[in-house]
């Protein structure tokens, strides 16, 4: 681990006690779990999330919509779909 300083206000100290007096964990813990909660993405998310990145403009290249490669693939599915919808 890396030791940080960082500067609270007394509302912050204060909430940040008392939570910690309520929990039975310490600021540092409180603190740590904080920021995993905010900043750090859970595994299994990331992974969705790096699928997600490498197929970003994957379909920049074609000149069909993919509303058109839908009709074309699936002739009168949108249509159905729009009048069962």
């Amino acid at each position: 681990m890396q030791r940080t300083q960082i500067y609270l206000t007394k509302r912050e100290s204060a909430a940040l006690a008392k939570a910690a007096a309520q929990t039975g964990r310490t600021r540092s813990q409180l603190i740590r779990e904080a920021i995993g909660a905010r900043y750090l993405v859970p595994s299994e998310q990331r992974e969705a999330l790096d699928a997600l990145e490498a197929t970003d403009g994957i379909w920049s290249g074609h000149a069909e919509t993919g509303e058109a490669t839908v009709e074309r693939l699936r002739p009168g599915r949108l249509g159905r779909l729009h009048r069962e919808g």
